[in-house]
């Protein structure tokens, strides 16, 4: 044979054989997928009064794993059971309802989370007799702030208030208190030990392998910022969809996972995170973000968790154009978005991103600009706080460009928030209710067309 037919058969060979991996990783998704929805179908059992509810209120995904999780325990007790989103309910399901278990998450200082604020608006603030109705809470908090498990303390006196009998007292747990979990199991009926590193339709832990970190702000006024690249484990295919979170358990505190917005999409054939380095005022730097960005040698392997947050994907928003708002490493999860949105070739993108000073802070600066220059980005605003006599932040460039936000809110654009609860996620809120309105707010949060992931 030739050596350019030999050069053929090779580059055929390898071509046939790329095929036959993608279709294997094909055929494997597909066949988890088909499992969750099966899952997914078996739990939601048929309707009749007999189910008992298990109602989330989720704002990281943590409420609706252990919802599915609870749900699972009952179903296998042979309870039929019905999983809905606290959104999703309403005063004549819970009146219809015999019995119902709630998992509660709070944000920030007590407030409802995004996957209850309907909830909390339009049922709560209603009178109602419930006295038909036995039911539970599992409340989901931190203790580092002061309303500790402030919603679900509220949501527990609010149906206490209404008639409603609690089959036990509520149960609080701080940052995933494996013996809280251990409680609510037992009282649940659950059998089977409780796992908290996986959860319905996620995944267990597995070694990834650092293979690049890079300092992405040198000379900037804040914490370092990095850039952090990991390979799954020979042989492994894991994946994950835009707006997912990779959760990280320390050997030295496994009570208390951490969670990292993932930015990258499983196209890139890299798990990336966007860590900012924490130091205590004793010097001595935080246990995960230290472990992340200084401490975890190129080649070290660390076991990390993909959780479902499907509180942040795309989903129903896919065909929209999206608004994506944030500040600081909360432009991970809006990165892991555009980059899905590139990859499915959708270009109605708004990013508004911001950090202090340009020269030093502006994270992954040549992909920003690629995206805007191949109009990936339909508009971008840059907000750097530091670079003018007076700050200016995310917020404020939203209420500068009120008329287009409103005009992208009526071609039926969703709005994507990332980053710090303190300043940022309340002021774009405030924002963005001052541009659209209460009504408009609700409709939006209801609907699904506002989302946050933040922290």
């Amino acid at each position: 044979m030739t050596e350019a037919v030999l050069r053929a058969l090779a580059a055929g060979a390898t071509v046939c054989a790329y095929a036959a991996m993608c279709l294997a990783v094909y055929r494997r998704e597909h066949d988890r997928r088909r499992a969750a929805a099966r899952t997914a179908a078996a739990l939601a059992g048929d309707g009749s009064s007999q189910a008992a509810l298990v109602l989330f209120a989720s704002q990281t995904g943590q409420a609706e794993a252990l919802a599915w999780q609870t749900a699972g325990w009952l179903r296998d007790a042979g309870k039929p059971v019905r999983v809905i989103p606290l959104n999703q309910a309403d005063a004549q399901m819970l009146r219809g309802a015999g019995s119902a278990l709630f998992v509660a998450s709070t944000y920030g200082e007590g407030d409802a989370p995004d996957g209850a604020s309907v909830f909390a608006a339009d049922v709560m603030r209603a009178g109602m007799d419930l006295s038909s109705l036995r039911y539970a809470v599992l409340a989901l908090g931190d203790r580092q702030y002061a309303n500790f498990c402030g919603f679900g303390r509220a949501l527990d006196e609010w149906l206490h208030s209404t008639g409603a009998t609690r089959a036990f007292e509520r149960i609080e747990v701080d940052n995933g208190n494996s013996a809280a979990l251990a409680r609510w199991q037992t009282l649940c009926g659950g059998a089977g030990a409780l796992s908290t590193t996986s959860g319905h339709d996620g995944s267990e832990p597995l070694p990834w392998r650092l293979h690049a970190r890079e300092l992405l702000n040198a000379g900037s006024a804040g914490g370092p910022v990095y850039h952090l690249a990991f390979e799954p484990p020979a042989g492994e295919s894991a994946q994950w969809e835009s707006g997912d979170i990779a959760q990280i358990t320390l050997a030295s505190d496994p009570g208390r996972p951490r969670d990292y917005s993932i930015a990258s999409i499983p196209a890139d054939g890299q798990l990336h995170l966007l860590v900012r380095q924490e130091r205590h005022p004793d010097g001595t730097l935080g246990a995960a973000s230290g472990l992340l960005s200084s401490t975890l040698a190129i080649g070290d392997r660390i076991a990390l968790r993909l959780r479902p947050h499907r509180n942040f994907r795309l989903e129903a928003n896919a065909q929209r154009p999206l608004i994506l708002v944030g500040n600081g490493t909360g432009l991970a999860g809006l990165r892991g978005h555009l980059r899905a949105r590139a990859e499915a070739g959708q270009h109605d993108n708004w990013l508004v991103f911001g950090e202090r000073n340009a020269r030093h802070d502006f994270l992954y600066r040549q992909e920003i600009e690629a995206w805007q220059a191949s109009r990936v980005l339909r508009r971008l605003d840059m907000v750097f706080s530091r670079d003018q006599a007076e700050r200016q932040y995310v917020q404020h460039r939203l209420l500068q460009a009120s008329e287009e936000v409103r005009a992208w809110l009526a071609r039926g654009a969703a709005v994507y928030v990332c980053g710090s609860l303190q300043g940022m996620a309340s002021g774009v809120d405030a924002a963005l209710r001052q541009i659209a309105g209460e009504a408009s707010m609700r409709e939006l949060n209801a609907t699904g067309r506002y989302r946050r992931d933040v922290y």
